[in-house]
């Protein structure tokens, strides 16, 4: 079976959402030719995407081509909106979930959701959480890196923390806003240097802000194999022991100590990155994850894995068992002919 943690949708429509709410800075969706749209944040370009964005037929057929079983569905990173008024970013987070658990309840053999959440207002996140676990049957979240002005281990968070914890939600964090974008205008550097320390710094924050401590059953999956985490978790460690008066005020446990409790996704494109993080992580802390379907995100979904990993116990447990394990589902919901035939085909291939 092939489940890929970490892909992205949009509705295919939704309302102007500055007409909505009286003010800019929302994204909307410019239809200027079939099967194909500009995402405009008012007369300015952000990114045109295709129908797979927004079309559960489309997805289908390609996820068939790559022999994806399940997609894990949740919003892209621009539509976070946490600057807006939270009131406002609730409703919008609304509209998207309705969408999203609509997608699921349709094709609960092919998709599973995660919701998004007004997070700059914690009692609001907290509630649409409840909402999208209690009743709209989706797996989790997905949230930003930061929120706004705050780090992931702020005070004003742990409430929120608590409530995943209590609910059993599965947390996958997307890096957004890169920091330090205003200093990279060329060579589109904010994607391939500022996302990566975006997650790194979600994931220190967390560790040494003492929140797995605070909440130790939480379930949080970080994207893009965790960034430029894995590499520097050396220089991390020496950090924390050398300057324990600066790193040693949440915590006084090692950053590597919690290597266990993090799940990450296995998109870092090369195969020794992979291997790296096998060998500091282990396969039961990393899911097949493609940030589909953007161009940045692995364009053959579980090509790197397949062509990478030449034993099958451990190609399957990265490829479904991480993610079936993260998101609390059974695999026999999603078994199929089809998944069957993948499993016998990538045990032959691992054979050979």
């Amino acid at each position: 079976m092939k489940i890929d943690l970490h892909t992205h949708i949009l509705p295919e429509r939704w309302p102007d959402l500055e007409d909505r709410y009286g003010y800019a800075g929302f994204i909307r969706l410019d239809h200027h030719k079939p099967c194909c749209a500009r995402m405009m944040m008012g007369d300015q370009f952000f990114r045109e995407i295709d129908h797979n964005c927004w079309s559960p037929g489309r997805r289908m057929e390609e996820c068939d081509d790559y022999r994806v079983d399940v997609q894990v569905l949740s919003t892209v990173p621009v539509m976070f909106s946490y600057w807006a008024e939270p009131e406002d970013t609730h409703d919008l987070s609304q509209i998207l979930n309705d969408h999203l658990a609509g997608i699921c309840r349709d094709h609960p053999k092919r998709f599973v959701g995660l919701g998004t959440l007004p997070m700059q207002a914690p009692d609001l996140a907290i509630k649409e959480l409840e909402r999208c676990m209690k009743d709209l049957g989706l797996a989790g979240v997905e949230i930003g890196t930061h929120i706004n002005q705050w780090n992931l281990d702020e005070p004003e968070l742990d409430e929120f923390w608590a409530a995943a914890e209590a609910l059993n939600a599965s947390v996958f964090v997307h890096p957004w806003d890169m920091m330090g974008k205003d200093r990279m205008p060329r060579h589109w550097l904010p994607w391939l240097v500022s996302m990566p320390a975006e997650t790194s710094l979600a994931m220190c924050s967390m560790i040494m802000g003492g929140v797995y401590d605070r909440y130790p059953k939480l379930k949080v999956c970080f994207a893009h194999g965790g960034g430029s985490f894995p590499v520097t978790i050396g220089r991390i460690d020496h950090g924390f022991e050398v300057r324990p008066d600066l790193c040693q005020t949440q915590t006084q446990n090692k950053p590597s100590t919690y290597l266990d409790k993090v799940y990450l996704d296995s998109l870092v494109h090369h195969p020794k990155a992979l291997e790296f993080l096998l060998s500091t992580f282990g396969a039961q802390r990393i899911g097949l994850g493609t940030d589909y379907p953007f161009p940045l995100g692995e364009l053959s979904p579980g090509q790197l894995i397949e062509t990478t990993i030449k034993d099958y116990d451990t190609a399957e447990r990265l490829l479904s068992g991480t993610a079936l394990e993260f998101l609390g589902l059974a695999r026999e919901a999603f078994e199929t002919d089809a998944s069957r035939a993948h499993s016998a085909w990538l045990k032959e291939s691992c054979r050979s």
